[in-house]
Order: structure tokens, then sequence, then C-alpha cells
């Protein structure tokens, strides 16, 4: 089988594989992407709805999660949202702020595919699909050599960009771990992450037919709180709120939520009960919840009675539920659904700068596959894009 020799081989074409690949085709390597999927960039074409939340402009390293929170630090500072929305303008495309700080292309998340695979095209990156990778080793003298299904690749430096477990159907898969093991690196524990959570028992009994009713509340957990929307599901909650807080829970952890966030619970119930003592509870509520989760609230966790039959301290108490109302979850939706995997490549064995591997000259490893996490909301592509672009910068450099 002949040997296709390149200076750096690139394992993935997700947002950061082609990231790294274009920005060294631009300093003049030659550089060869390879993918085993059917087509590239997958989960790019399927995120932000299909319109692609591709950077937040707020991104700072207190966005990641990660065993060590300085290592994201490098690599952000040195690619910036702006530099990205540059690269956006450049190709015409036409992009707009959803929530604070959140960038969305206004037409089809296809565009900013494209525009990756352009680039790659200008800087005579070639870019394989369909090849499966079934063994890699380091060559004699140096360098890396990898079998797959279209014949081998040599190159003397070779880019781990192969992402993590979340969402198998797209075809994730562990191979970015296996490699590492290989290679000496430490992978740290995995888990899904920004990921819908599950209820069991009696928890799930008395919400399950709320499915599809959302309201805003603030999630807390180990000391994290994020308000946005809460979603309830037939299996358990999801909605912004629920995948933040899912990167900070673990099985057993407490779980809370105010319910009626930006407000002072007891001062508002002390209120309404002044001014509409013959309303009853559950009347009241429902003017600042879903109606049909108010109910719900006042079948099993609040006494339903006219506002004027709460004595001061059941007042409080109805307040302190309101306002710390604890969820129990019994697990998460799995990497199915997860936008996310926490954990991965452990980075003590990789250079913060360069992205390469302490332990083996030319190794790389860059995107989801290291333990750094973002939050939802364009978080991670940035980390694609900032890790993709120090790689690609410090190659063979």
């Amino acid at each position: 089988m002949s040997t296709h020799p390149f200076d750096a081989i690139v394992v993935g074409a997700g947002a950061a594989g082609l990231m790294c690949a274009l920005t060294a085709g631009g300093r003049g390597l030659r550089v060869a992407v390879l993918d085993h999927a059917n087509k590239v960039g997958k989960k790019i074409l399927m995120s932000g709805g299909g319109r692609c939340n591709f950077t937040n402009t707020g991104t700072t390293p207190a966005h990641y999660l990660s065993a060590n929170p300085h290592f994201c630090k490098s690599a952000l500072a040195r690619y910036t949202p702006w530099h990205f929305i540059d690269l956006v303008e450049k190709h015409r495309i036409a992009w707009h702020e959803k929530a604070p700080g959140q960038l969305f292309c206004d037409v089809s998340s296809k565009l900013i595919v494209k525009m990756l695979l352009d680039e790659c095209a200008a800087a005579g990156v070639e870019v394989r699909s369909h090849c499966a990778i079934e063994r890699v080793e380091q060559a004699d003298g140096g360098g890396f050599r990898l079998r797959t299904a279209q014949g081998t690749f040599a190159a003397p430096a070779l880019v781990v960009a192969s992402g993590g477990l979340s969402i198998p159907s797209l075809g994730a898969s562990g191979f970015g771990y296996e490699l590492a093991r290989q290679f000496g690196h430490g992978v740290l524990p995995t888990r899904a992450g920004l990921v819908p959570l599950t209820l069991s028992g009696k928890h799930q009994e008395r919400l399950a037919d709320l499915s599809g009713v959302a309201l805003e509340v603030e999630a807390r957990c180990n000391g994290r709180s994020f308000r946005e929307a809460l979603l309830f599901t037939h299996r358990g909650v999801s909605g912004p709120a629920i995948l933040q807080i899912s990167s900070y829970w673990q099985s057993g952890d407490e779980l809370r939520l105010d319910l009626l966030p930006g407000r002072d619970a007891h001062e508002w119930l002390h209120a309404q009960q002044k001014q509409r003592p013959d309303a009853e509870l559950k009347t009241v509520l429902a003017e600042v919840l879903p109606r049909r989760f108010a109910q719900r609230l006042c079948e099993v966790w609040l006494p339903n009675r006219p506002m004027r039959q709460y004595d001061p301290p059941q007042l409080r108490q109805a307040a302190a539920l309101l306002s710390n109302w604890p969820l129990v979850a019994s697990g998460t939706e799995g990497y199915r659904t997860a936008e996310v995997t926490l954990g991965g490549v452990d980075t003590d064995g990789i250079s913060s700068s360069t992205m390469q591997s302490r332990r083996v000259p030319g190794l790389y490893f860059i995107g989801e596959v290291l333990d750094v996490t973002g939050w939802l909301g364009g978080y991670n592509f940035q980390w694609a894009w900032a890790s993709g672009h120090a790689a690609g910068e410090a190659l063979l450099a």
C-alpha cells in the first residue's frame, strides 16, 4: 500500500481539526485531515438548531471546566471571538446575537462548514471522509504512520482532534482517548455534560405529565447557579438552566431551583396576601408560573388555601420552598443527547501554548478530546477554534 507523505496529519474533521488544518496549511504546510464519518463537521451542522452558535463574545477562562482551570488561558487569549468573527465576515456569512454574547448564523450552520472547507482548500489541505484509521504507530526515526481504509499516511506531526463521546449517532467514539493512552497520556474520567437530567420514582411520577411546560428558574448546585429556562420532559428536566447545571451535578448531589428568580419570594407572597386575601395560593402562583405547574406545586408541595389563611410562619415556609425548591435528579440522559464530554485527555501532559504532548514530540491534542469543557452558549466552539489555531501555528515551528 502506498504511503501519502504530509507535514501534518489531523485526525478528526470537526471544528478544532479543520481550524488547525487551515491554520497550518496557511503557513505552507502539507496537511491531511482524516475522518471516519461520511461527511465532515457533523456537530457543527446540527449545532444551534442548525444555525450554529459559533462563538460567544463574552468568552473568558471562567466559562470552562477543567482539572487545570489555567490551561485554556493561553490559547483563548491568542485567538479571540473577534478573530473568528473576522473570518465569518470575510466569507460574508450573515450572523446575529441571540442572547447576550451568543452569535448564530442568520441562515445555516452549513455556511460555517463551507467556510472552513473553503479555507482548507485555499491552503491546499487535503480533507478525507470515509477514512477509518486502523492503526497509528510512531515511525522509525520519529514521526507517525497511520494505516487507514484509504492507504497509509505518514507525517512528522499528528494532531488528535477526534472529539469526545457525546452524540454517538454522529460518529463520536473514544478513539482519541485510546490514542492518548497508547502514547502514555493520562485520561481523566469522562461523563456527559450539557445534558438533560432524568427523574425516577415518585419524583418522575409527580412531574411527567408536565412535559412541555417551561419556566425561568435559577438552578443551583455545588456553588454554581444559572438563571435560564427549564423545560419539563417525559423523563425529567431539560432547557438551558438544566443543561448548564448538569456539568456541575453528579449523582447524589443536591440540586435546588429558585422558582421566582429575581424576586424576594416572602415579600411577594406577603404583598399578595395583603392585596388579595381571598385568592387561593394556586391562583396567585399561576400569575407568575405556568398554571399547570402552579397547580402541581399546590397539590404536592404546598397546602392550597386562601392567602389570608396563611400565618406568618406558614408564609415564610412557602416562600422558602419557592426560592429553594429541591429537584431530586436520578441521572442524566447520557452521551446520547449530551452536547459535550466532561473530562478527557489530562492537560498536565500537554503544553498550554502549543497543544503539543510533553511526552511525544510531534503529537498534539486539541478541542473536546482534552479535559476542557465550556458552558452552553458558543464557548465550546470558541475553545475548538482557539486550541486548533494554537496547534496550527505551532506545528513544526
